[in-house]
């Protein structure tokens, strides 16, 4: 009998406690055995994964959003146990990038049927320890964004709350003098936002920031946007949606294994630390280094689902 750990966070999910049931039930009918654990202060996510891979559990499923995803997927990193997700936070941007059902027991049956797929995650060393992240990490103004959001209104608007906030900002939006330093060759430019990408889809489905760019492919993908007000921002946009790259000059791509930013006069010594996100959770400032962590997790998908289907040959 498969043996299951279902972990909860009840701060991030949007739905009461008939979605746990939902789960565990429909788990407990395929024929799983499925002890639950709900988190309580930070750092439980990861201390239950970690336990689970200690106590010999078959599958570790994570009910939550991506930010306590990337939490119990730091317990599990490095081992063969298999992450199950079920979308419950704002976001879900690495269940939308693998086409997972959204409502809790749609995803539970796609867990009980599910076949492992390898991923590659970005580490990020802060001060409080190594941090994962599965979808992207940036720096500038989607950390900012991120760090105004209220957790209020992400629980009442979800998407919608940052949307209301991007768009009061984009008349403060200023690009500043960046060293981004791609597999040791360092870049000089300017920019606002710069994010070291694992998977292609910002906003799935609707924003892919280039074709080829999969969770399983070796690489981090180096995006970076100038753009200073609102016309600069909308035009920087635009170009994002037709993947237009290194010719107007709003939009730069790149790609590595190991990605540090910093600004360049922080570089020098001074200038002010900018806000650093991972898989949406504001995590330290600038400067920060993402290293590739290949085929570091392997996640329960549906093959056929999957653009591009799942990879057999690494």
């Amino acid at each position: 009998m498969i043996r299951a750990l279902l972990i909860t966070n009840p701060a991030a999910a949007r739905t009461d406690a008939r979605a746990v049931t939902a789960i565990r039930e429909t788990l407990r009918g395929g024929g799983w055995n499925v002890e639950v654990l709900a988190t309580a202060v930070p750092g439980d996510a990861r201390r239950f994964a970690a336990t689970a891979r200690a106590e010999g559990f078959d599958v570790v499923v994570c009910y939550g959003g991506d930010g306590t995803a990337m939490q119990v997927a730091a317990g599990l990193v490095g081992g063969d146990i298999p992450l199950g997700l079920v979308a419950g936070g704002t976001g879900n941007l690495l269940v939308g990038n693998l086409r997972l059902p959204r409502q809790p027991a749609a995803a539970a049956r796609a867990i009980l049927t599910g076949t492992p797929m390898r991923l590659d995650l970005g580490s990020v060393q802060r001060a409080d320890g190594l941090h994962y992240f599965a979808v992207c990490c940036g720096a500038g103004f989607d950390a900012a964004l991120m760090a105004r959001t209220r957790g209020e209104d992400k629980r009442r608007w979800r998407m919608g709350a940052y949307f209301a906030q991007a768009i009061a900002a984009l008349p403060q939006v200023r690009s500043v003098a960046q060293r981004v330093t791609v597999d040791g060759t360092p870049h000089e430019l300017s920019a606002s936002m710069v994010l070291v990408a694992n998977c292609g889809e910002l906003l799935p489905p609707f924003l892919r920031l280039r074709d080829g760019i999969r969770p399983d492919d070796g690489w981090l993908d180096v995006v970076a946007v100038r753009s200073d007000g609102v016309l600069e921002s909308v035009a920087a946009f635009l170009d994002l949606l037709r993947r237009t790259a290194n010719g107007t000059g709003r939009v730069w791509f790149a790609r590595g294994r190991a990605v540090s930013v910093a600004e360049l006069a922080r570089a020098g010594g001074g200038g002010a630390a900018q806000p650093v996100q991972l898989d949406g959770e504001v995590t330290g400032t600038t400067p920060f280094e993402a290293n590739l962590a290949p085929r570091a997790l392997a996640v329960l998908v549906d093959p056929a689902a999957v653009p591009g289907g799942v990879r057999t040959d690494a």
